[in-house]
């Protein structure tokens, strides 16, 4: 039975490593649907797995910290993602240095 997008997508981000990030539209071409970034925003704001599906590692395509709904809001999403060693660039995440480039 094929995997539907939403598994897919969950499972994708399961995958990302401490220390890298991916971005909403990244994520969605991975799932299989490249014009999906909004419906994969919306997948990891009802996240039912956090933290082993870990949505704080997906970002807005600028690098920007945006539609975290766990305690803490932004704040939280910017300290964990510090603490597991991803570069920032000012308020953003510096792409160039976190983007996981999957395989």
């Amino acid at each position: 039975m094929k995997k539907r997008f939403k598994e897919k997508v969950y499972e994708i981000c399961r995958n990302i490593p401490k220390g890298k990030v991916v971005t909403y539209g990244q994520l969605a071409k991975l799932a299989g649907k490249q014009k999906a970034a909004r419906a994969v925003g919306a997948y990891m704001r009802m996240n039912p797995d956090a933290p082993a599906t870990p949505c704080h590692r997906v970002v807005a395509s600028n690098g920007s910290l945006t539609g975290y709904s766990g305690p803490g809001g932004l704040a939280a999403k910017r300290k964990t993602l510090l603490e597991e060693g991803v570069s920032f660039k000012g308020v953003k995440v510096d792409l160039i240095k976190s983007q996981w480039k999957k395989d």
